[in-house]
């Protein structure tokens, strides 16, 4: 009995050591060329393990995960969080590709870093952005995505949909999709980049008290010379005041016809989600495969895994199992 209580007590002590190793590792960024990218991108966790990819939304950044990618390693599973193009240290390979937003150029970046890893299957996790970029990659190379956890649920759309007018309510939440419709709009982002993404994480995460270190850290991301031109492109593209690249037409297309995504999935939502997003009912249809929905309480907001990381990273250790 005293030898089985200092065996769980050796193996409690190595888990809490390894998640703090990988904590302290997390700031440690790889870049990869991927595609018309650089990506910058952690990667921590045994390379034998279970590959998970995390994405961040926008105006977030991988430190939305800083709390959630360390208990993951430590579960044994090698998790990927890679700045999204336009933040941190991603760069575009070359000066003459678009600076280009639209959803399926992000989807076939993320599909890229996999093949520049050599990943041929990873479990997916995403909040806004990145739950929006998991879900076409999901729905375009299932084969790609072992489960996915997707907050906010099914986010895939089209250009037709997004200019189809909404009830007034629900249009004045997307108040800053119509400010970057505008000149003014993309030269007040470019002016306030960082008092532009305070002001969205308190208006989606309402009762999130987050530090001002916190926020700083997430702020340096967005200092990234292609921000703001990725922003304003991806805002502009779904009201269809950009065409996008012709090579991404064919993605387009099919997800013009908004696909069914067959993987298993779990679905998230906070119960205090203050940014636009779709009520659960109304997107059940849109999974095919094993599926859960889990509504995250105590006030929680736009961006779970920085809000309630244990439950995230349950979800995540749930889906990996489905």
């Amino acid at each position: 009995m005293l030898a089985a209580l200092a065996l769980s007590a050796a193996t409690s002590a190595f888990a809490a050591s390894s998640e703090t190793d990988y904590a302290a590792a997390f700031s440690h960024i790889h870049q990869v060329k991927a595609g018309v990218l650089n990506v910058g991108y952690v990667d921590i966790g045994p390379r034998d393990g279970q590959p998970i990819i995390l994405l961040h939304g926008w105006p977030y950044d991988i430190q939305s995960y800083a709390t959630v990618a360390p208990k993951l390693a430590a579960k044994g599973y090698r998790v990927i969080v890679p700045w999204l193009r336009g933040y941190g240290s991603t760069r575009f390979i070359s000066d003459s590709t678009p600076r280009n937003g639209q959803p399926s150029a992000m989807a076939a970046d993320v599909v890229g870093l996999m093949d520049a890893l050599n990943i041929k299957q990873a479990v997916f996790g995403g909040f806004d952005w990145g739950a929006r970029t998991a879900d076409i990659v999901a729905a375009l190379w299932p084969e790609r995505v072992k489960s996915l956890v997707s907050v906010s649920g099914y986010l895939i759309s089209s250009q037709t949909l997004g200019q189809k007018p909404l009830p007034p309510k629900a249009e004045l939440q997307w108040w800053y999709q119509f400010y970057f419709a505008t000149e003014r709009g993309r030269q007040g982002y470019a002016q306030n980049t960082h008092d532009f993404a305070r002001l969205i994480w308190q208006q989606a995460s309402p009762g999130w008290t987050f530090s001002e270190a916190t926020f700083n850290q997430s702020a340096k991301a967005l200092d990234n010379p292609d921000q703001v031109a990725i922003t304003i492109s991806n805002y502009r593209w779904r009201l269809g005041l950009e065409k996008g690249e012709q090579k991404y037409d064919a993605y387009e297309k099919k997800l013009a016809t908004l696909p069914v995504i067959s993987v298993p999935t779990i679905t998230i939502e906070g119960d205090n989600n203050g940014a636009p997003h779709p009520a659960p009912e109304a997107y059940r249809a849109k999974f095919s495969g094993k599926y859960e929905h889990r509504t995250f309480t105590g006030h929680i907001g736009h961006n779970p895994p920085a809000e309630d990381p244990e439950a995230f990273v349950k979800a995540i250790t749930d889906a990996a199992a489905m």
